[in-house]
């Protein structure tokens, strides 16, 4: 679901700041030289295999190296966000939180509508939209070009660190944040750069797996040959996993885009 929500605020336009000294020591553009020396960092028994075109591409009329600048970025949210929802898949399918989830609404009771998608489908569309509107929050802080300058970074298609997320407290929110989405403990605060770079390839090479690993388990309750994972008790689903609504929600349109789905 989350992956589905594509942010249109490339183009949010804050109030300008003249960038830091150590933003212009910092901002590079990569180059398709650099993907492949990043793939031999994160697999020398691999190395660089592209079978597409994606790299050599200009999106959007901008430059090649902006291009990567996106491919990057995409990459590492998306492996974030499926790491996430492989642990939240195999937590979900195994435990029953003992809280309500909204007033009235206990959590056992969504727990038994199944696994983890079925759960999705019986949560209210209020909680839907709940999450599906931080998501979107997320998404624009991420792209908001006045938060990035704040916090001493640039956009990732302009020269900025792929995978960066701008900070709540220097990017302009009016109180104080308690914490980070990113490094919340500042954990990294006493980390070398070296050591950083370790920990990037690490997510990136984590996050490539988990994006196969929960697409695997959405596959295999699907009732598709996963192999590994169909000796696993998988609870089945009869829904569409692509589909952030389901025709209970009654909400307008969604049983129009069901269709098309089914």
């Amino acid at each position: 679901m989350a992956l589905s929500l594509a942010s249109a605020s490339l183009g949010f336009n804050g109030p300008a700041l003249a960038p830091s000294a150590s933003v212009r020591a910092t901002a590079r553009m990569e180059t398709v030289s650099d993907l492949e020396a990043l793939a031999v960092k994160l697999n020398p028994a691999v190395g660089y295999y592209n079978p597409t075109s994606l790299a050599e591409m200009e999106f959007w009329g901008q430059s090649q190296e902006a291009t990567i600048g996106f491919l990057r970025q995409a990459e590492i949210k998306h492996g974030r966000v499926a790491m996430a929802a492989f642990v939240g898949y195999c937590v979900q399918s195994n435990t029953c939180f003992p809280w309500d989830i909204m007033p009235g609404v206990p959590f056992s009771t969504i727990a038994a509508a199944g696994g983890p998608s079925d759960q999705w489908d019986a949560l209210p569309a209020t909680s839907k939209l709940q999450i599906i509107g931080f998501v979107g929050f997320l998404e624009w802080w991420s792209e908001n070009k006045y938060a990035l300058s704040c916090s001493g970074e640039k956009h990732y298609m302009r020269g900025g660190k792929p995978g960066v997320f701008p900070s709540f407290n220097k990017g302009g929110i009016p109180h104080p944040v308690p914490l980070e989405l990113f490094d919340p403990f500042n954990l990294q605060r006493t980390m070398s750069p070296e050591a950083k770079e370790k920990s990037l390839l690490a997510e990136i090479n984590n996050g490539r797996l988990a994006m196969i690993g929960i697409m695997g388990l959405v596959s295999a309750s699907k009732g598709l040959i996963v192999p590994g994972l169909n000796e696993l008790p998988i609870k089945p689903y009869a829904g569409e996993p692509m589909a952030a609504f389901s025709a209970s929600d009654a909400l307008p349109f969604v049983a129009d885009m069901l269709k098309f789905a089914n």
